[in-house]
């Protein structure tokens, strides 16, 4: 049976965008970090590592905003329905029954505000000090069992019954970041169908993000659907600066640190690589990203995509939302992201870019036929030539051309 609301927009795009809650402090994070750390600790501490590198990102409209105040998760809502955004789908943080940042969600579900459509999104990794989810310098470790996942999808139940939730064929949408993870994912699925259907839910509809292993058919683990991740990690595109010769000139210390201790890419490469990406016989909801740059958490070997601008990001949003609208299930693509601001990925208002990100985003939901000729046609900020003639003019005597 299909409801009212999948009726409704069984023709119309639906932009979902990934909502990181790690904005006010909380007691975890006081003393791993330091009391009062909260994620603009990070981001104001970013600095640019070379030239046209983009450091830091600050916030306009909002500020440097407190999630623990209704009033900011109101204006957020009033902002994102206002240029397109049809919900935010916030990371779930569940560590064998312990919660954490759980507070700005816990109190959009209990009061009943912002009126704006949600899901959720379990964030399944080992919280470590680096940042990266890893096995090393762990804060917070997963551990799984099958009384856990039980325990777990009963705490959901209260989400799911809410009315703003967001549905797919009238199922709760219910994501995992990494269900590669998971000792036995379709036990776990299993588990919480039937402990669904028990709570009067109904199934529910749960997609696995492609984040990492982009191998996994879903439906083989007792999921529905997979998200992409973006930017893909597997389809990135080739690494600036990582030629034989910039192999050769970053030992030669000629490239500033910044260049040498990260691994950095272009905008316009990942968005054509992703869109290239062949189509798979499973249902993937596509994913795009106005940026990315994690060098506000880690100063070395962070992932840093150059050269992207709002034009570039509403037209590869805009191509795949016309990919989309083709396809017989009721279209969603996913943003990453809201505001992931030590991530450099957001496309809440930044005092360079002020509100083209979100104009961009509306044009991109409103008009995706347009034509547009953004990527690979920008002339690039960064641009490899630029720094090799001035590196040959100056040691070599001779330009790349």
């Amino acid at each position: 049976m299909t409801s009212q609301a999948d009726h409704d927009v069984q023709n119309q795009i639906r932009a979902i965008a990934f909502y990181l809650p790690q904005f006010h402090p909380v007691t975890e994070n006081n003393e791993w970090w330091g009391k009062g750390f909260t994620e603009w600790t990070n981001v104001t501490k970013a600095k640019s590592l070379f030239p046209g590198h983009y450091q830091p990102h600050l916030p306009a409209d909002l500020g440097f905003y407190d999630l623990r105040l209704p009033e900011v998760r109101e204006h957020q809502a009033e902002l994102a329905k206002q240029y397109g955004i049809h919900g935010f789908c916030y990371y779930h943080y569940w560590f064998n029954g312990r919660r954490i940042l759980e507070r700005p969600f816990n109190e959009v579900l209990a009061s009943g505000k912002p009126d704006f459509p949600f899901c959720l999104c379990w964030a399944n990794e080992n919280w470590t000090r680096t940042w990266d989810g890893g096995d090393h310098q762990i804060l917070m470790a997963q551990k799984y069992s099958d009384e856990d996942d039980l325990k777990h999808i009963q705490s959901l139940i209260p989400a799911f019954k809410d009315e703003r939730y967001i549905r797919i064929e009238n199922k709760p949408l219910f994501l995992v970041y990494r269900t590669e993870l998971l000792p036995n994912p379709a036990k776990t699925a299993e588990i919480w169908r039937n402990e669904a259907l028990k709570q009067g839910i109904g199934d529910i509809y749960l997609a696995r993000v492609e984040g990492f292993n982009n191998d996994i058919n879903p439906q083989d683990i007792g999921f529905d659907a997979a998200v992409e991740f973006a930017p893909d990690r597997n389809n990135t595109g080739p690494s600036l600066f990582n030629s034989p010769i910039c192999k050769q000139l970053k030992k030669s210390g000629i490239f500033p640190k910044g260049i040498t201790e990260n691994y950095i890419y272009d905008y316009d490469t990942i968005a054509s690589t992703m869109l290239r990406k062949p189509d798979v016989d499973y249902v993937r909801f596509p994913c795009v990203t106005p940026a990315w740059d994690n060098s506000a958490r880690r100063q070395k070997k962070a992932m840093i995509i150059v050269n992207s601008t709002p034009d570039k990001y509403e037209e590869w949003l805009a191509e795949i939302i016309n990919k989309s609208s083709k396809k017989a299930i009721s279209p969603v693509v996913f943003i990453n992201a809201w505001n992931e601001w030590a991530e450099g990925n957001h496309i809440e208002p930044d005092q360079k870019w002020e509100h083209a990100y979100l104009n961009a985003t509306l044009n991109a939901i409103t008009n995706p036929k347009k034509n547009r000729h953004a990527i690979r046609r920008t002339p690039n900020p960064i641009n490899l030539n630029i720094y090799f003639n001035h590196i040959f003019n100056r040691y070599l005597g001779w330009r790349f051309k």
